[in-house]
């Protein structure tokens, strides 16, 4: 390929990837731990009476019939799980909504369940669960903004289109040295070769990721525009009844929820359908209307799933009748298997556990290749100012852009790191303490990213990143010192739960904030030995 060619890729691939690069680290290091979101949402919800054990089948008739009779509202969407788990409800459950909130707005919501006691009554409370895994998804899914709003995702969407424009321009500039330069990483005084050579490994090894993450969000971020031109395309305008029962509904009388199928009828139907489907909870939409659904989420060992949450089958539950199976892992159609390997590319819902610890070091090594183009960036600036040296023994004075892309790289891609930390720790010693946790999740993320942020300018990169990595190694290991305390200390009204979930959750915290310290010691050995025309350096004097 010709030079010229080669150095408007480059160009390209530099430019967008600027653009993009710091949006794209907050996307990735949020999307890496939400990979873990049902161990996370079990860290930080505590136990309690009405928690941890799922209610017998044989009970679930009754409670269903009387919920709905004494609270009406709850037939709309109401959830009845089916595993037991410490930090989930006993019995059934549902949200109430704001009618104009938006569909994936979950933040003005209240929640409640319904669980039967002794003599046939039923005990209906106010749940509160915690939104701390919903809210760190929200950063992953907007690239850092407080809401989950149709125009945050339309911003998004730019953010990702720009990210597919930096992974197909840096793989052309890469074609022309790929075989010589795959393997290469040369460590030494040469920081801007150790940094690419770096740069580029971890690029094209984890470039089908890349790819899939940059496609799916582009059309996660721009959805019903997609739906919306195959709805006048191809559905003729018909989209919403193109997976209907059909036919008109019969009567507007609400019916009675004591005529339902058990919940035991309704798992035996789906074992005969798909006996490798292990189902999980059962979802029951508009219980009391003429179309009336259930959903049996569950998993399929041997099948992707199409949604985080599993995949699932519909049925009438009424007559027992399967409504739809076209989300039923292993028993898809060709179309929805397409469609559904997308979802479940994105989300890693196929293959386990490893696969997720293999999403979840891509995730972070995501993050890292973002932060690094930024600093091999800011590696070239010093290099070409370097060139201009007038030999007068006074390092070269870095350009105020170059001086304010370090202080931005550090400031929002650690600051994120900090706040994430920061509000996740929160989630124990705020619990009961305050009125709104949901609210001061998102205050001090947000405090703590643009005091970072503002640090980052006010000290300059090299001290700011010394000082913010300290911040995340704290920050971090606070996770796992938080619940050995809530172990030692019962009186400080915290919990532990110690399952293996939520041990896992506090050893990864502790390996991550290991590693900040490691990272805080070497930036800080790089301010004091490296070259001292750097923007890193912290030393003054001759060059």
């Amino acid at each position: 390929m010709r030079s010229d060619f080669i150095r408007i890729y480059k160009s390209v691939h530099t430019w967008t990837g600027i653009v993009a690069g710091m949006a794209l680290f907050i996307a990735f290091y949020a999307g890496a731990i939400t990979i873990f979101k049902e161990p996370l949402v079990r860290w930080a919800t505590p136990p309690s009476a009405t928690h941890g054990q799922a209610i017998a089948l044989d009970q679930a008739p009754l409670l269903i019939a009387q919920t709905l009779r004494d609270h009406p509202a709850a037939a709309r969407d109401f959830r009845l799980p089916l595993q037991s788990a410490e930090h989930l409800p006993g019995g059934l459950s549902w949200a109430v909504r704001e009618n104009e909130a938006d569909d994936h707005d979950h933040s003005s919501a209240r929640h409640y369940f319904a669980i039967p006691e002794d003599g046939g009554t039923v005990r209906v409370e106010e749940n509160h669960p915690s939104e701390l895994a919903e809210f760190i998804d929200v950063l992953h899914r907007v690239a850092g903004l407080p809401f989950d709003t149709d125009p945050n995702r339309w911003v998004m969407g730019i953010i990702a289109a720009l990210y597919t424009l930096a992974l197909v321009s840096g793989v052309i500039v890469l074609l022309p040295s790929l075989v010589k330069d795959f393997f290469a990483l040369r460590v030494g005084k040469n920081i801007k070769r150790m940094w690419l050579d770096a740069h580029n490994v971890v690029g094209i090894i984890s470039l089908p990721f890349h790819v899939v993450m940059a496609l799916t969000a582009v059309v996660f971020a721009y959805h019903d525009g997609f739906y919306f031109i195959q709805d006048k395309l191809i559905h003729d305008g018909k989209w919403a009844t193109a997976f209907s029962r059909g036919g008109p509904p019969t009567s507007a009388a609400p019916r009675d929820p004591a005529a339902m199928r058990s919940p035991a009828e309704l798992l035996a139907n789906v074992r005969a359908l798909s006996p490798g489907f292990e189902p999980t909870s059962l979802q029951y939409l508009n219980a009391t209307g003429p179309r009336a659904t259930v959903r049996v989420w569950g998993h399929d060992p041997s099948a992707h799933s199409p949604r985080f949450l599993g995949g699932f089958v519909a049925l009438d539950p009424y007559s027992g009748k399967v409504i739809n199976a076209d989300f039923l892992p292993g028993q898809q159609s060709l179309p929805n298997a397409v469609v559904g390997s997308f979802f479940a590319l994105h989300f890693g819902t196929y293959g386990g556990t490893p696969v997720q610890w293999m999403y979840f070091l891509l995730g972070l090594a995501g993050a890292w290749l973002f932060y690094g183009g930024n600093l091999l960036w800011l590696e070239t600036r010093r290099i070409k100012a370097a060139k201009r040296d007038d030999g007068s023994g006074v390092p070269p004075e870095q350009r105020r852009d170059v001086r304010w892309m370090a202080a931005g790289t550090v400031g929002v891609c650690l600051g994120a790191v900090c706040g994430i930390s920061l509000t996740i720790v929160a989630a124990k010693w705020l619990q009961g303490r305050v009125d709104d946790l949901n609210t001061w999740h998102l205050g001090l993320y947000y405090t703590v990213f643009f005091g970072a942020l503002a640090w980052a300018f006010r000290c300059g990169a090299a001290r700011s990143a010394i000082h913010l990595l300290w911040l995340a190694a704290a920050f971090t290991i606070a996770i796992p010192l938080t619940s050995l305390l809530a172990w030692l200390l019962p009186s400080l009204g915290m919990w532990a739960h110690g399952s293996s979930a939520t041990l896992g959750v506090d050893a990864t915290a502790l390996a991550g904030g290991l590693c900040f310290v490691w990272l805080a010691r070497a930036t800080h050995r790089r301010a004091m030995e490296g070259p001292v025309d750097s923007v890193w350096s912290l030393r003054r004097g001759k060059a």
